[in-house]
């Protein structure tokens, strides 16, 4: 389509859409590879605050930030969560940057993610994967993981960008 002003582009997908209305290729889109999520966390059984850790679960690949068995992980880890429209509306720990969850909550996605960057690894290079920032969870028993607790998993760095890199001249 033409206007007057040149070509109008079409509304993103995540914009015109709701979770409950997207296809399956679309919502497996909206994960930006960050990993976040499979990170393990602990709940305090009184209070309910969950608790970040850098232990990852066992099928992550930590470099690729992806799951080394996506299609059968349940079958592996019984209590993967299968995220859907209801989870995440439901979930308290899904991290403030999760693209479902921001989506779910009326804002946009930012600069970094693949769907708006067009490059996978801008996730990685603005800083919020968890790409070499944890360990495996077989590493670490149960017991030590409140060793591992960390906070960056539940900070949203915004629309911060990283420096420029320099041209040669």
């Amino acid at each position: 389509m033409v206007n007057e002003k040149g070509p109008i582009e079409p509304i993103p997908f995540w914009k015109a859409k709701r979770l409950d209305d997207m296809t399956d290729a679309e919502w497996e889109s909206l994960c930006d590879g960050c990993a976040r999520c499979c990170l393990n966390k602990l709940e305090d059984e009184d209070t309910g605050e969950i608790a970040w850790t850098d232990v990852a679960c066992t099928l992550l690949d930590g470099e690729a930030c992806r799951c080394r068995d996506y299609d059968n992980r349940s079958a592996t880890v019984p209590d993967c969560i299968r995220l859907t429209p209801h989870e995440v509306r439901t979930l308290p720990w899904l991290p403030p940057t999760c693209a479902y969850r921001m989506v779910e909550e009326g804002r946009d996605l930012y600069w970094w993610h693949p769907l708006v960057s067009g490059d996978p690894d801008t996730v990685h290079e603005a800083g919020i994967s968890v790409r070499g920032r944890t360990v495996r969870e077989d590493d670490v028993p149960l017991e030590r993981w409140e060793e591992h607790i960390v906070t960056w998993p539940e900070r949203d760095p915004g629309e911060r960008r990283p420096p420029r890199k320099r041209r040669r001249e």
